[in-house]
């Protein structure tokens, strides 16, 4: 049977604007910038009404939608920390609604429902070693936890960053990653898995970094965030340097839909995803798998 952690936060409050709450209605949240980050993927600083605080943890997300569009979910890439009257979302155009999304310019609105799902959870994290593994788009999600940490630094151990994207040109973050690679406090590794001239760096999957880790697996916490064929290959390796399944989070968004446990699409097993989930310990994720 597959048990939840009680401490963990799962949110469903509805945001408040003109006095009302719903959580199926949309708070009308107004772009205050737009940063083009690569050719698919934009950063967008949102300010939602009154400047509300999102009130959101690490690895949960928002339903974000344009009317006449559509809506979809868009993991929270800033920090609980780094969140007051403004948050951040790193969006790629994949689609009719995120194609739309990125003809907006700063001072246009877009709809926000949340924050959703269960998080990771932080506090169980301190006094830690935290080794994050992220690939491609999965480093938005992992620079909310990242930056939290970061900004709480004495309170957790090492901090292991490794990052794989597919090309150089699909690099998120680079300013991000030349402040980790300069912190004595941070160990950073990355990849690309299609080099270009410009690139002089590692080559190869994420898991091709590993090798170049040494951890203590009774202190250290993983969290890996990225394309699901990578969770297979990433857990091995980590099952590998003698962590457990309880210490390994995954971050699982599947068709999530509506947030808040309605519709049905994210359920796997009679559990819901955009509630129970997006993160799950790979013991949960494995629960799944044997009672599917």
């Amino acid at each position: 049977m597959l048990h939840m952690h009680e401490n963990l936060k799962t949110t469903t409050t509805p945001l408040r604007y003109d006095g009302h709450t719903s959580v199926f209605l949309p708070a009308v949240a107004t772009i205050e910038d737009v940063k083009t980050e690569t050719a698919l993927e934009k950063i967008y600083t949102v300010r939602l009404p009154g400047g509300q605080n999102l009130g959101h943890v690490p690895g949960q997300f928002v339903m974000v939608s344009v009317p006449g569009v559509g809506e979809a979910p868009i993991s929270v890439m800033s920090s609980p920390n780094r969140t007051g009257e403004t948050f951040k979302l790193c969006i790629r155009k994949a689609g009719d609604l995120t194609g739309v999304i990125h003809q907006l310019q700063p001072g246009d609105q877009i709809g926000i429902r949340g924050p959703f799902g269960r998080g990771f959870p932080i506090d169980t994290f301190r006094g830690k070693d935290i080794l994050i593994a992220a690939g491609g788009l999965g480093l938005a999600p992992a620079r909310s936890l990242i930056d939290e940490i970061l900004d709480h630094r004495s309170q957790f151990g090492r901090l292991i960053i490794l990052y794989g994207a597919k090309t150089p040109a699909e690099i998120l973050f680079r300013d991000a990653i030349a402040e980790w690679e300069e912190r004595d406090d941070v160990e950073f590794l990355m990849t690309v898995d299609r080099p270009d001239p410009t690139w002089f760096g590692h080559v190869g999957v994420i898991t091709t970094l590993f090798p170049h880790v040494e951890v203590n697996p009774y202190k250290t916490i993983a969290v890996t965030v990225g394309p699901p064929v990578m969770y297979r290959f990433v857990t091995m390796e980590l099952l590998g340097k003698g962590l457990t399944p309880e210490q390994i989070w995954l971050s699982f968004e599947r068709r999530m839909k509506c947030g808040i446990g309605k519709c049905g699409h994210c359920q796997v097993n009679h559990r819901y995803s955009c509630q129970e989930g997006p993160s799950w310990t790979y013991a949960e994720a494995l629960a799944f798998e044997e009672a599917l």
